[in-house]
């Protein structure tokens, strides 16, 4: 009898967290638990963990963007447009394929990354790079390119957890600096990704063409053109792959060992506010989504219009040229974005960050149609270099605003979900983005006479009025004040 009773008295014990408030609770086993101290008030920056999450998030965001500047002239080495004026239109199809393929397993990422831990999600993400990415690069046909993108794109859905994962290695006070500083971040890691992918992709495109005298007409990247980025992309992501072991695991795993007793933490879940019915987190994804439209249209519309001839309103630009510009714009991005969004962040919120980068955002671009009747060659590439550095930094600045709101409005057993269920939702904005934006270029090219709105005037006042929209979508009522700061746990 005695035996028994400490039996259950040690079974008691059991579950029973190791701390005795909820607050930094622990429970043995629970890797969560294990990298709770991270999340303590005052704790120092973990820069040693922001840096490998950022070697994640760079390798899954390559990918994405490394096709913009070559789009153009794959889709003409393919030879399914009947004309010039139509390769905007498959362009556009082939730039969203991805997203199209993100945005119907996002949700599912997510629920994987809540259920199995987020390191798991992140091993599938990035083997999946390794493998579709480079059947992508040796895409002999437009179908074939298609339908690797929307493959890579469905097993690439590991933005939400990243952004939920970095939220969970920070204390609150750190929340800037975890989605902000430099490659140790994920909104400018993420942002970084979108300028060195179109750089990757503006250089390495077409070797043999480019550098003769390495690439031989003979060789392998004669015959595939387009395979050397995609090797360069792929080759950084088995980097990353072995990165991820260093990461420690942060979901909560608490198995209570009383039979009949429900633990608080499976209280807590039960209790929590549905996903569905969080208005603040519908809010903040409505935000994501008309600026993730909005942003990806310009990837895509900014590279067709620069490299299209400049009796069609476009720059006359090369794919190496189009490549320096965004190199350069990353550059300046990563150097004033480590700087200073963590500063403002902290003094004006990422609400109104949000705010004041789309709204500066209207008048840069309502000037861009201009920059084709500069004639000087320097004088149009400083233009071009200084307004893209703008655009990107602002653009920037936005993502991770929302990131930090998507994060703010759910508690940490829900981030996987509630990230996975914002990526889902937000990709199929991104599908629609490329594509909208290569058929408004299409038609603009055919319109460059007309008395209003002519040319590419269209394209830059279709990409403004979604950045107006998220203006206007950042105020009360429909975006909460309380977005701007993360909600309190109960564990």
């Amino acid at each position: 009898m005695l035996s028994a009773a400490r039996q259950v008295e040690e079974q008691e014990q059991a579950a029973v967290p190791l701390l005795g408030s909820k607050k930094g609770a622990g429970y043995p086993g629970c890797p969560g638990c294990k990298a709770a101290h991270l999340q303590r008030k005052n704790a120092p920056v973990p820069y040693k963990l922001l840096g490998f999450l950022g070697v994640v998030t760079l390798a899954n965001c390559l990918p994405i963007s490394v096709l913009y500047p070559f789009v153009y002239f794959m889709v003409k080495d393919f030879h399914v447009a009947k004309s010039d004026e139509d390769i905007g239109y498959y362009a556009g199809w082939l730039g969203s394929s991805f997203m199209a393929g993100r945005a119907v397993t996002g949700l599912f990422w997510g629920r994987i990354a809540d259920k199995y831990g987020r390191k798991s999600a992140m091993y599938l993400g990035i083997t999946s790079v390794l493998v579709f990415n480079t059947l992508f690069g040796m895409s002999t046909n437009f179908a074939m390119a298609l339908v690797t993108r929307f493959i890579l794109g469905s097993f690439n859905g590991i933005l939400g957890v990243v952004k939920a994962y970095a939220s969970e290695i920070c204390s609150e006070e750190h929340q800037a600096v975890s989605m902000s500083t430099n490659d140790i971040q994920v909104g400018t890691t993420w942002g970084l990704g979108l300028i060195v992918g179109p750089s990757l992709g503006g250089f390495l495109a077409q070797p043999a063409e480019k550098f003769p005298n390495v690439f031989t007409k003979g060789s392998i990247f004669a015959r595939f053109p387009y395979l050397l980025q995609a090797l360069c992309v792929s080759a950084f992501a088995l980097v990353a792959l072995f990165v991820i072991p260093a990461l420690p695991e942060t979901l909560h795993k608490h198995h209570n060992t009383v039979k009949d007793e429900e633990s608080s933490v499976e209280r807590s879940e039960k209790e929590d506010q549905s996903i569905w019915t969080n208005w603040p987190l519908m809010a903040s994804t409505v935000v994501y989504c008309l600026w993730s439209l909005h942003n990806i249209a310009y990837t895509e519309i900014f590279s067709l219009w620069s490299v299209s001839p400049r009796a069609d309103g476009g720059l006359g630009f090369t794919s190496s040229d189009v490549g320096a510009v965004l190199g350069v714009s990353g550059f300046a991005m990563l150097v004033t974005q480590t700087l200073l969004f963590p500063v403002v962040a902290r003094l004006i919120g990422a609400i109104r960050s949000y705010r004041y980068a789309a709204l500066i955002t209207v008048p840069l671009l309502i000037s861009y149609p201009f920059f084709n009747k500069i004639h000087n060659s320097t004088w149009t590439h400083i233009v071009v270099f200084s307004a893209s550095i703008l655009k990107f930094v602002l653009s920037v600045a936005a993502f991770t605003g929302s990131f930090m709101l998507t994060n703010n409005t759910v508690k940490q057993r829900q981030r996987g979900a509630a990230n996975g269920f914002s990526v889902s939702v937000v990709s199929v904005f991104k599908a629609i983005g490329p594509a909208a934006g290569g058929i408004v270029f299409a038609w603009a090219q055919t319109r460059q006479d007309a008395w209003f709105l002519p040319g590419d005037h269209l394209v830059f006042f279709f990409l403004n009025v979604f950045a107006f929209l998220t203006v206007i979508s950042t105020f009360e009522p429909f975006l909460p004040r309380s977005a701007d700061k993360l909600m309190e746990e109960d564990i």
